[in-house]
């Protein structure tokens, strides 16, 4: 769809909206809330102009140039939010929103799915339209951000009823074959993924499914009673079917997927391995901004499908397809789990939280397995809440960068403080307890 003179306008103003994002991404120091808050303010503003020169029916369709690149910067944008701590703001929900989307979509493609993996994602679309709601109300962002905000969680309901529905006409009878068969394709993805998978693990596996193949008759399942089941036998029997085309290629293949899609695979490898390694040490390294180049190389490797297929310079469709979409949608779910376990603490405050984290552990394993200890025990950690302490100013964490700025994570930094200080005096407590007992002793 071709743009008009004034959305050509807009999509000027958001470009340069993006390029200065961008640069803000690449700064090494902490950045600035009220340079997020500055940009923002500029994009709703170009989101209300464009509801100004567009009908209901076409700024809800994602149809051109200046939709896709406004659909970057709110990703980018939301991104920011969560590394400046506003993680319980409308604005930080957009990028949770699209990647739900994604694995939704991706889960809507494969009918790899059961009621237990729609569950998760309903609880968090509630989640996040309650965020959404309550900055409508409140006035704390304006209605052209909220009113996107909720077409988007509504493409997202519209998506997971459609998955629910195609769940709720399986029979009883077919319910837990359909489980099974969906764990079942689970593990075969998975051990294609390898890059040597193991002939012993296939075999239990191919096993069960022909053992699962034999509880039909012609073609369809039979119910405990021996009757034929009528009911959405083409859902259970497609991914039975799958099942043992994935198994077929494991099989076939001797050491790696096809050599055409050799780059994709190792690029996924990597993408796969750098985003486990983030989430086992997302509080010490992650910088939610960083997610943005992983969002983007994840994107352009979607769009290199044609009709859901990776396909060579001729237009064949090599092997491999089954490994490369697991690697993909396996990145795509690192991606959201990241994004859903981010901290409303600004990025500049994470260095104390994980220290305030970590002294709390150990307070907590001191106290758990008890002394006898000695005021030289608790010293360091004495010393390190001393310093803590020392960095507030009137009560507050301020800003290192202009003294000024009240960075947020504040409520929590002081809980955690709090909760430490009062673990510490229940140890002093314990000690002083011990030194009477040791002196009652000695009298005696």
């Amino acid at each position: 769809m071709s743009l008009n003179q004034d959305e050509i306008l807009i999509l000027e103003k958001v470009i340069n909206i993006r390029n200065r994002l961008t640069a803000l991404k690449q700064k090494p120091e902490f950045v600035k809330t009220q340079d997020v808050m500055n940009i923002y303010q500029q994009m709703v503003k170009q989101v209300s102009l464009l509801i100004e020169v567009r009908d209901e029916d076409n700024f809800s369709q994602p149809s051109n140039r200046l939709d896709k690149t406004m659909s970057d910067v709110f990703s980018l944008l939301s991104l920011f939010f969560l590394r400046i701590g506003k993680t319980r703001e409308c604005p930080a929900t957009y990028c949770q929103i699209a990647s739900i989307r994604q694995l939704l979509d991706h889960m809507n493609e494969s009918s790899s799915f059961t009621e237990s993996d729609l569950k998760p994602f309903r609880a968090r679309l509630n989640e996040l339209r309650e965020i959404v709601q309550h900055d409508r109300t409140s006035g704390l962002h304006p209605e052209a951000m909220t009113m996107l905000l909720e077409r988007k969680l509504n493409a997202c309901d519209a998506v997971l009823t459609h998955l629910h529905d195609s769940l709720s006409v399986l029979s009883e009878d077919l319910i837990p074959i359909h489980q099974r068969l969906v764990a079942l394709r689970r593990q075969l993805v998975a051990l294609a993924a390898k890059p040597k998978p193991s002939k012993t693990d296939l075999k239990p596996m191919l096993e069960e499914l022909r053992l699962i193949d034999q509880k039909r008759e012609s073609g369809r399942f039979i119910s405990s009673g021996g009757g034929l089941l009528p009911e959405n036998q083409p859902l259970v029997t497609g991914i039975l079917e799958e099942c043992f085309e994935i198994a077929q290629e494991v099989e076939a293949r001797e050491k790696d997927v096809s050599f055409t899609l050799k780059p994709i695979y190792d690029r996924l490898m990597e993408i796969r391995g750098q985003l486990e390694g983030l989430v086992m040490t997302h509080r010490w390294t992650l910088r939610e901004t960083d997610l943005w180049n992983y969002e983007n190389a994840l994107r352009d490797i979607d769009r290199m499908r044609v009709d859901g297929k990776f396909v060579d310079s001729e237009g064949n469709k090599p092997q491999g397809q089954y490994v490369l979409l697991y690697l993909l949608r396996r990145c795509y779910g690192l991606i959201y789990r990241l994004l859903s376990s981010s901290e409303p603490v600004s990025e500049e405050l994470m260095p104390i939280a994980n220290k305030l984290s970590t002294v709390k552990k150990c307070l907590n394993e001191v106290l758990k397995y008890g002394g006898p200890f000695s005021p030289r025990d608790l010293y360091p950690y004495q010393l390190a809440l001393h310093q803590i302490d020392q960095m507030r100013k009137d009560g507050k964490f301020i800003s290192a960068e202009d003294g000024t700025t009240i960075p947020e994570g504040q409520g929590i930094l002081m809980a955690h403080l709090n909760e430490c200080h009062e673990l510490l005096e229940m140890l002093k407590e314990a000690m002083s307890d011990d030194e009477e007992e040791d002196e009652e002793e000695e009298e005696q």
